[in-house]
């Protein structure tokens, strides 16, 4: 064996040491892909990847995410191994690796870096949050769109600004889930010849062999979806594995799925294909066994053979940072000749936005026939998206419905070079795809561009998982959902949300905004824009609502602060607080009139955010709800469940307990009792003046 080849099977072996110390030590994790697709990984890592160490945020870097995130020892010792270095805001001793050998050895334990699956933002190097499995792989179609989107946008001839490759390495699991079918659907459809799905076959899941659940010819499926499939027959063949990474690299029309036979566990003969050597430490005594078959001292622990990361330093270490130098230089002219486009990269990279963003945003005019917050969102989207090149996105077949289709001139739709658009269109079409469109819209945030997903509220049930990791990510994705109540009507329970809205709002981060009208529709986007670490649902209705006189109410800027007074009593001193969003906040105004001619006086407050007004001081919340006023009546077309925090022991939650009903809008509205009579009918019984 020359000496390179061992060096290779060395670093390979390391890799594998040190993923069965870490999982034997913490007594929790899974060894089996961390070892058997040591030798995949690394040959993609050390040959093929276009990626700084030293920079791991630079922009035009290649992408990989371990779909596979129970494997997450894998990536950590490829992090490790390469010496990237910490770069993410959660390090606060900045000149230090990414991840140690100490973060090694504490794998899975508090403050680690190695947490259990892959968390983008804690660790440097992690490109997405992976976990629940199907999730990476729908993410990277998001990034390859966006790598799509970025090189038809800003680069010139002779400048390629943009040209990174997306690789994920998934397995059985992730491809059982049904989002990964919906993600390479799309992605075949899109031509997405920069990613690179890398299978992992090893025949194994948690329960047992894959004979039990999936047998389906998984190149054949691929094939139909219009990818590329090859195959690599043994993923300890590295001149196999080369060349199946360059099959990819060769493939500029359709994306790519190699297949790498493995066998799970890799260590003593007699393990293989068990599943215990996947779903759980492998025991002291198989620990022995495997190390001394890969020829290392079964009595020590996390050994770094030395060479091993020197090794990884002369590969994937110079080759990126040369690849990085020459792009700066590149791009060093490329500022000098397009400095409107250098600058606008700059800013995707940053999150910011540019000068002037919100200088399109119109006051809506009064109209008490109304306009739907659907139709308003659709009006300030475009406005703002005229201004925000980068933003981007579209909806789950609803576009015109949800009104989230960029309609000004040269929007045009993100399509391969055809009649129907090209990669510079800024108009997703997700098809119907929920699941998988919202994790794409993650991993084009992922990869900077301002990009935002929509679809009926009701369909977040399809989407939960893409949903909960955006916020777990601190990305600043926009879903906008709309059809937002049983008002919903005609279409009935199957399509009127209930227990949608309390779902989001119990996700941690997730910033929920229901306006009242459209001018709160237009301040609510005011607030989105500028963030940067959290998602937002903003929730809009189908049905028409009046468009506040804003003369006669408080000004829509109060959205700002999550709940405000919208109307007061004339002397500011209530007998009763009246508490709504969306839609319920012109009832409750209503509701108002008809309690002033019973001399009741009534304070009206719209609360769009709870998130945004809980971040207020408790001044200014107690300005807005006086401890002293206990008489309180909060109306949602909605689960009920939390609306006691803000009606008080002794106040009235107005909601929906059960599914809706198909009926007409005002036969569902009566149904259920939200009319302004029924609202002031319960300010009467929370002031003892009613039945």
């Amino acid at each position: 064996m020359e000496a390179q080849d061992k060096l290779d099977e060395l670093a390979i072996n390391t890799i594998r040491t040190l993923s069965i110390d870490a999982i034997q030590k913490a007594n929790s994790g899974h060894p089996g892909t961390a070892m058997d697709a040591a030798s995949t990984a690394y040959v993609l890592w050390q040959h093929f990847l276009r990626y700084d160490p030293k920079n791991p945020e630079w922009i035009n870097r290649d992408r990989f995410v371990l779909s596979s995130g129970h494997a997450s020892m894998l990536l950590y010792n490829l992090i490790y191994l390469a010496g990237i270095k910490a770069t993410a805001a959660s390090y606060k001793q900045k000149d230090r690796d990414a991840i140690t050998l100490q973060d090694i050895e504490s794998f899975r334990e508090a403050g680690s870096r190695c947490p259990g699956h892959p968390e983008y933002g804690w660790t440097s190097g992690i490109e997405s949050t992976t976990g629940p499995l199907g999730q990476g792989v729908a993410t990277s179609v998001g990034m390859a769109v966006a790598g799509k989107w970025l090189a038809a946008t800003y680069n010139k001839p002779g400048f390629d600004v943009f040209d990174f490759d997306v690789y994920v390495l998934c397995g059985e699991g992730c491809l059982m889930e049904g989002v990964s079918s919906e993600a390479a659907s799309l992605a075949g459809h899109l031509k997405l010849s920069n990613l690179c799905w890398i299978f992992d076959q090893n025949h194994v899941t948690i329960d047992g062999h894959t004979e039990i659940t999936f047998t389906e010819d998984v190149e054949a499926r691929f094939l139909a979806y219009g990818w590329n499939v090859t195959r690599v027959a043994d993923a300890n063949d590295l001149s196999q594995l080369a060349h199946a990474y360059g099959e990819f690299l060769a493939t500029e029309d359709r994306p790519t799925l190699i297949i790498v036979h493995s066998h799970i566990g890799y260590g003593s003969p007699e393990r293989h294909d068990t599943p215990k050597a996947h779903g759980e430490p492998l025991g002291p005594a198989e620990v022995r066994r495997t190390k001394e078959f890969l020829g290392f001292d079964p009595d020590k622990n996390f050994v770094v053979p030395d060479g091993v990361r020197e090794h990884f330093s002369d590969l994937i270490g110079k080759r990126g940072a040369d690849r990085r130098r020459d792009w700066e230089a590149m791009f060093a002219e490329y500022t000098k000749k397009f400095p409107d486009l250098a600058t606008q990269v700059g800013q995707i990279a940053k999150r910011d936005l540019p000068e002037g963003w919100d200088s399109t945003i119109s006051a809506f005019a009064p109209d008490a026939k109304g306009m739907a917050t659907r139709e308003a969102s659709g009006k300030v989207l475009n406005a703002i998206a005229e201004k925000v090149p980068w933003i981007m996105g579209g909806a789950a077949d609803v576009g015109g419905s949800t009104k989230t289709q960029l309609l000004f001139e040269d929007a045009g739709e993100f399509q391969p070079y055809s009649r129907l658009g090209d990669y510079r269109g800024r108009n997703m079409r997700f098809g119907i795809r929920e699941h998988t469109m919202c994790a794409i819209v993650s991993g084009m945030t992922l990869t900077g561009i301002r990009a935002y997903a929509s679809a009926y509220l009701i369909f977040t049930d399809y989407a939960r998982g893409a949903i909960r990791l955006a916020s777990l990510m601190n990305l600043p994705v926009l879903h906008i959902w709309t059809h937002d109540s049983i008002s919903l009507g005609q279409d009935g329970p199957t399509h009127q949300p209930v227990e949608q809205l309390l779902s989001l709002r119990a996700i941690p981060g997730m910033l929920v905004i229901r306006p009242a009208d459209a001018n709160e529709t237009a301040e609510a986007y005011r607030v989105i824009m500028p963030l940067k670490d959290r998602p937002v649902a903003l929730i809009c209705s189908r049905e028409p609502l009046p468009v506040f006189d804003r003369s006669n109410v408080a000004p829509a800027s109060g959205l700002a602060k999550g709940a405000y007074i919208l109307a007061d009593a004339p002397d500011a001193k209530p007998d009763v607080i009246l508490i709504g969003t969306g839609s319920e906040v012109s009832l409750c105004l209503s509701a108002r009139d008809l309690l002033a001619a019973d001399k009741i006086k009534a304070r009206v407050v719209s609360m769009p955010s709870r998130e945004l007004f809980e971040a207020q001081d408790e001044a200014y919340r107690d300005t807005v709800l006086p401890p002293g006023i206990e008489a309180r009546v909060t109306v949602e077309e909605a689960s009920p469940i939390g609306w006691d925090r803000y009606a008080g022991a002794k106040g009235k939650v107005l909601g929906v307990n059960t599914f809706g009903l198909s009926a007409p809008i005002d036969v569902v509205n009566e149904h259920f009792g939200f009319t302004p009579e029924r609202v002031a009918a319960a300010a009467k019984q929370v002031l003892g003046r009613g039945p």
